[in-house]
Parts: C-alpha cells; sequence; structure tokens
C-alpha cells in the first residue's frame, strides 16, 4: 500500500516537472495558452491541464499521449519519455455471458414449435370444418317439394258397354290428355312435367324460379325424384351429381358438361332444355 502511494506522488511530481517545463519553453516562444491552443489545435483546458501537471484530468491515456507529441512538437520539446508518466490505458473490461444450457435450448424451441402448432390447429380448424360441411337444410317455408304422387293421376275410366266404337276410341284418348294436365296437388294450373330429377343416392339440391325465388333447398334422400313444368324453373345445383339421373321430355341428360367437384350447376330454358349458367 506504501509503495503504491510512493509511486503514485513520484508520477505527479514528473508530471509537474514535465508540465513545468512546458509552460516555460511556451513563454520562451512568447505563446500565450490560447495560442498555442489555436496553433496545436488542443483545447485549452487541456494544455493547462498538462503544464500543471494534472494529466488526469486531460482526458484518457492514449488522448495525453498524443496531446504531449503535438505539444511538444509545437515547443521543440522531445516529449517520447514521458509516456511512462501519462494516465496508463486501461484494458476493456470483458462482460461474461453465461452459457445456456443444450437441454434448455432444446426445451425452448420444442416450446416455440408447440405454440406455431397451437396457433395453425386454431386458424386450420375452424376453416376446414366450415368448407367441407354439408349445405344447410332448407329452413321451414323455404322447400317446395315438386315430386308428383303416383296417386295424382287420376286412372282413365273405362267407357260403358253400351258406347259405339268411334266413341269408345275418343274416350281413352281423352282419359290420357285428362291424366297428363292433371295439376300437382298445391300447385293447381302447372303445365306438363319438362324436367324430371331422380335421386339414386343421397344428394342436396338449390331449385330457383326464374325470378330468381326458392322452390326447393335442401338434403334429398335416395330414391326420391322431383319434376318441374316448363317455365317453372330456371336454374338448379344439384350435389352428388354422380348419383342423380335428369330427363328433359323423357330424354336422358348429360350433367357431365355442368359438373365441377360433383355439383352440377345448369340453367333452364322456358322449355326445359338445360344449359350453361350466365355469369
Amino acid at each position: 500500500m506504501q509503495d503504491d502511494q510512493f509511486q503514485f506522488a513520484a508520477s505527479m511530481s514528473a508530471t509537474a516537472e514535465h508540465g513545468a517545463l512546458l509552460r516555460t519553453a511556451r513563454k520562451a516562444q512568447g505563446l500565450t495558452l490560447e495560442e498555442a491552443a489555436q496553433r496545436t489545435r488542443i483545447p485549452m483546458r487541456t494544455l493547462d491541464a498538462l503544464e500543471t501537471g494534472a494529466w488526469d484530468r486531460a482526458g484518457a491515456g492514449v488522448f495525453v499521449r498524443g496531446q504531449l507529441r503535438s505539444y511538444g512538437r509545437l515547443l521543440g520539446i522531445d516529449t517520447s519519455g514521458w509516456m511512462e508518466e501519462a494516465p496508463a490505458v486501461e484494458p476493456p473490461k470483458l462482460v461474461s455471458h453465461q452459457r445456456t444450457p443444450m437441454a434448455q435450448r432444446f426445451a425452448d424451441e420444442i416450446g416455440r414449435k408447440l405454440v406455431y402448432v397451437v396457433i395453425t390447429l386454431t386458424i386450420g380448424i375452424p376453416v376446414w370444418l366450415m368448407a367441407t360441411r354439408s349445405p344447410v337444410a332448407a329452413l321451414p317455408g323455404e322447400t317446395a317439394s315438386l315430386e308428383v304422387p303416383k296417386s295424382a293421376t287420376p286412372a282413365a275410366t273405362q267407357p260403358p258397354a253400351t258406347t259405339t266404337q268411334g266413341q269408345a276410341q275418343a274416350q281413352p284418348q281423352q282419359a290420357v290428355a285428362m291424366a297428363s294436365m292433371a295439376p300437382v296437388p298445391g300447385q293447381a294450373g302447372v303445365p306438363a312435367t319438362a324436367v324430371s330429377i331422380r335421386f339414386d343416392g343421397e344428394s342436396w339440391m338449390q331449385a330457383y324460379a326464374p325470378d330468381g325465388s326458392v322452390i326447393e333447398k335442401g338434403l334429398v334422400k335416395a330414391g326420391e325424384s322431383r319434376s318441374f313444368a316448363s317455365g317453372q324453373l330456371g336454374r338448379i345445383t344439384l350435389g352428388n351429381a354422380s348419383q342423380v339421373h335428369v330427363e328433359h321430355a323423357g330424354q336422358a341428360v348429360d350433367l357431365t358438361p355442368y359438373i365441377r367437384s360433383d355439383v352440377a350447376r345448369f340453367a333452364v330454358s322456358s322449355d326445359g332444355t338445360p344449359g350453361a349458367v350466365s355469369n
């Protein structure tokens, strides 16, 4: 402890001597402290600290050494032997960083991946359910079944035994005409069937009139059928189209041009002819 104090006092004495030499040399050249500061571009307070021997107030050690060299060149003094008295340059302090254990890093990585999976499932499952769920069943009052009951067609009556041969030939034709024009129960005045649909498997349908109003919308069981008169149907959508059989005027309709992902969409003209849906 005493040795350190002795070295510090000796250092202070040496810097004071060097500073007095600097001051004497400056005054010998007739320079003021301000003029010396302008010529060396060193602040006046720093030159004053150098001349008074308080080099610790002149800045860090590396700057003091540079300032002594500049001031010595101005005054014609060799200051290379004074560098030991300049403040020591302190090495940069090393900051110790604690190393993260491998197990903890592995656990943190797994935790981040689990958070990503949970977020993905939280968003993806509702979207998948909405994309794959069946069409909404028809609400009460929106479904209008167009199936013609078998009992709706009145049977042709046999002609009386006392009719003539001409009356016997005309009577069946008149009975057939009456049967084909018989109205569907609950839909009085509907013309003859233009489009008929048979569902060989469970499906769903959305049928719209030419004015856009809903005729029927909902699930249809296997074995059921629907019939529509001319001018009654505007467009229709059929799910599970591969299990649906459509006829127009008694002729089978090829649904292939209208099927996308096993869903058939097509328009129907006033006479019941299927066609592409206009955008």
